[in-house]
């Protein structure tokens, strides 16, 4: 179950619940946020939907989380939900969350994280003549069209998108350095606009950003001197679910992998690196809703490196070791590498800047 699968059987328990009568005075709202659990949390996911529905009911939030509790661990694909702190929901899925996961990133490929928030909305953003106020405009376009909305860019007054603006041409750094500079920072900070952005160092986020995606075809480059791939599809959905998650487990929980697919499954420890990788996947299309709401494509810059900093501590696992065999754990890691480059290659897309094959 993705996370937007997963917001639509939270919305269908509320449905129900009011449905019922045991939550009067609550309209159904358009959208129920889910996202990996904050600290204090557990499972796969957690949502605050009984804290905004709390006020309308008239109820506690806690209350109101305890009815709906029942109804979404009714559901087929939960295997258990969990109330915390002043009532949020933490939903555990059923074995191979983060195999569908996965899954879904790579049969959706660029697509991925795209949704409705903004159907049938027509953005106007009306700009000044001023670089910065133009190239972050320009990745609006193709952020709000994600969400189903359709941006259009005017230089009119009065203006409802001023970023703070360069204090230099950017335009000396190049185009894919350039842009970063003026769509990582948050629209109130000045850009810095400095040779820093060309360093191939770790000191530099667009950097990491465009070399995790270099590793992610690395990887697959390599996978395939050695004689396997990924698959995705079929077997490899089946064997990203075990290897990932094992049998009902949470996402960021591991199986050690077995020689052969029949074997049967062992509890290991969580591969290093995973756990946060499949978090950073997870949370990608939040991202990208609320770049699209706040017309803020710094917040889908700075996933992007939340990202590639996952990929980048997660990479070495990938590959087999001396003469360790490519079993069905390398395909699965293979397979969430390779997700995770179809990530980058489509945030960056978003950007307007390129995701090289080599770096």
């Amino acid at each position: 179950m993705t996370p937007v699968e997963l917001s639509r059987t939270v919305l269908c328990a509320v449905r129900r619940a009011v449905d019922q009568g045991e939550l009067g005075g609550v309209t159904v709202p358009e959208r129920a946020v889910v996202a990996p659990p904050g600290p204090g949390g557990c499972g796969d996911y957690a949502t605050g939907i009984a804290l905004r529905l709390a006020g309308a009911a008239r109820r506690p939030a806690l209350d109101v989380a305890e009815v709906l509790r029942a109804y979404i661990a009714q559901e087929p694909g939960v295997a258990d939900v969990t109330v915390t702190g002043p009532g949020f929901l933490n939903i555990t899925l059923a074995g191979g969350a983060s195999g569908e996961l996965v899954e879904a990133v790579l049969e959706q490929g660029a697509r991925y994280g795209h949704g409705d928030t903004l159907a049938g909305q027509v953005v106007e953003l009306r700009v000044p003549y001023d670089t910065r106020a133009e190239i972050v405009a320009d990745a609006l376009v193709r952020i709000v069209a994600t969400q189903g909305g359709r941006a259009e860019v005017r230089h009119a007054e009065p203006v409802n998108l001023r970023p703070v603006p360069a204090p230099e041409d950017p335009a000396p750094l190049g185009h894919d350095a350039a842009r970063w500079a003026l769509l990582h920072p948050a629209p109130h900070d000045r850009p810095r606009i400095s040779a820093d952005h060309l360093l191939q160092r770790e000191s530099n986020p667009l950097f990491r950003v465009r070399y995790a995606h270099a590793r992610t075809r690395a990887l697959h480059r390599n996978a395939a001197t050695l004689g396997y791939s990924s698959d995705h599809t079929g077997e490899r959905a089946a064997s990203a679910s075990a290897v990932l998650v094992g049998a009902g487990a949470p996402v960021g929980a591991a199986a050690r992998h077995t020689s052969a697919p029949s074997a049967p499954l062992r509890a290991a420890d969580p591969t290093p690196g995973e756990a946060d990788l499949l978090a950073a996947l997870a949370e990608y299309p939040l991202a990208l809703r609320l770049a699209a709401r706040h017309r803020a494509p710094d917040r889908l810059a700075r996933h992007l490196v939340v990202t590639a900093d996952a990929l980048l501590g997660f990479q070495h696992v990938v590959l087999p070791l001396g003469d360790e065999k490519p079993s069905a754990a390398h395909r699965a890691r293979l397979a969430l590498a390779e997700a995770a480059g179809a990530v980058l290659a489509g945030g960056l897309s978003l950007l307007g800047i390129s995701a090289p094959e080599y770096l």
